[in-house]
């Protein structure tokens, strides 16, 4: 059951996330310029599944660790990062600051590597799963980085 929840609040936060910004989505991003490295927007959702599955898995693998002020560390920063990634959708697709966006998942990446580094002492193969979420918003900073540059 323990895990069944930890899968289901990364997939449940991000679809809501999703949701609320959809419209923005739809209608605006369609309009405004794109680098050429830009992925189709399909990509979007099976990578945010996977994604989403494999931090859940992570967060039940820091659950079922001993009890520790360590581990505590690491939920504390695992609900910062999921909330941050929670907020760029609302920023970026909703409310068009693609400025603020970009700041913003720069501060992800950086709360998703210091919770990666926390994890490995309680959990080797949470902090590895990491990686490609790590790696993954990395290029999405590029990303949004280069959609505020050619929006300007």
């Amino acid at each position: 059951m323990r895990l069944i929840i930890c899968l289901l609040i990364p997939l449940a936060i991000g679809g809501f996330s999703g949701f609320l910004s959809a419209s923005g989505v739809n209608d605006w991003y369609a309009t405004i310029n794109k680098p050429s490295f830009n992925p189709p927007s399909w990509v979007f959702g099976p990578v945010w599944t996977v994604l989403y599955l494999v931090m859940g898995y992570s967060f039940y693998l820091i659950w079922k660790a001993e009890p520790s002020s360590a581990r505590n560390t690491v939920i504390g920063l695992f609900i910062l990062q999921l909330t941050l990634n929670f907020m760029w959708s609302l920023i970026f697709f909703r409310w068009h600051l693609m400025g603020l966006a970009f700041a913003e998942i720069v501060t992800l990446w950086f709360v998703i590597a210091l919770m990666a580094f926390k994890m490995h002492p309680v959990s080797p193969l949470a902090a590895w799963l990491q990686v490609p979420y790590l790696l993954w918003v990395g290029f999405a900073s590029v990303l949004s980085g280069s959609l505020w540059w050619l929006n300007r």
